[in-house]
Formats: C-alpha cells, sequence, structure tokens
C-alpha cells in the first residue's frame, strides 16, 4: 500500500494532509486546505470536514450523509486547476480543483471553484461554485 497522500501531492501522507487532518499543524495556504479536505473525503471524515469548512456555512445537518456518500464512492485523484491569493498573508484565497471519483462503475468529477476564508486565524472552506 502506498504511503503517498491521497491528495496528488507527491508527498508521503503522514507528512501532508493526515498532519494537518489529525490537527498536528495548520494548513499554511487554502491550496493546502483543499488538498486536506480532498484527503478527509477519500476517508469519509466528516469530523474533519465540519472542522474545515466555515462556521456561517457548516452542513452540520448533512455531516452523517456526507460521510455515507464518501464511502461509497471510489476516489480516483484531486487535480488542482488554479489559486487566487490564499497564501500565508491572505484573509481569503480561491483555489480551483477536480476531484474524480468512481460512482456505480462511472467516472465523475466534482469540478469546483472554492472559497476559503480565514476564521480564528485558520483556513477554512467558505462556499463554492459548481463549473
Amino acid at each position: 500500500m502506498s504511503n503517498l497522500c491521497p491528495c496528488g501531492s507527491q508527498k508521503d501522507k503522514n507528512d501532508c494532509c493526515l498532519a494537518i487532518i489529525s490537527g498536528k499543524r495548520d494548513a499554511k495556504t487554502a491550496s493546502e486546505l483543499m488538498r486536506s479536505r480532498y484527503t478527509a473525503f477519500t476517508l469519509a471524515d466528516g469530523v474533519y470536514l465540519m472542522r474545515s469548512h466555515h462556521s456561517q456555512t457548516r452542513p452540520v445537518r448533512e455531516q452523517k450523509s456526507i460521510e455515507a456518500w464518501a464511502k461509497s464512492v471510489q476516489w480516483m485523484g484531486l487535480v488542482i486547476l488554479g489559486t487566487q491569493a490564499g497564501e500565508a498573508p491572505d484573509h481569503t484565497g480561491f483555489v480551483e480543483f477536480r476531484a474524480l471519483y468512481l460512482e456505480g462503475g462511472k467516472m465523475q468529477q466534482i469540478h469546483e471553484k472554492s472559497l476559503f476564508k480565514r476564521e480564528h486565524g485558520k483556513w477554512v472552506y467558505f462556499s463554492g461554485t459548481h463549473l
């Protein structure tokens, strides 16, 4: 079994997204948070997905259905298509990505431009526009 992170960074998963998901360190950029959220989807880690979602838009009532769906598909990869701001000194940033998955034997994708904001000094997902 590969120790490479599911996010596609080519880094060891323990030094990449798992360190963020476990709380050992915070995401330094919006892109890094995006990668950690993708990895959390591959793990069906609804607790982290809620914790890394802005309090104003967090879908707490949907946590169990998000976990069930994430477990029901086979995650195939993440492609970061572009970023705007979202670096260490910024307060907001955008990440455009494609998350590929198999559902019912068919390749599917989530293509989204996501808005990330800082909340209590940490990067969190705020909202997204499906493309």
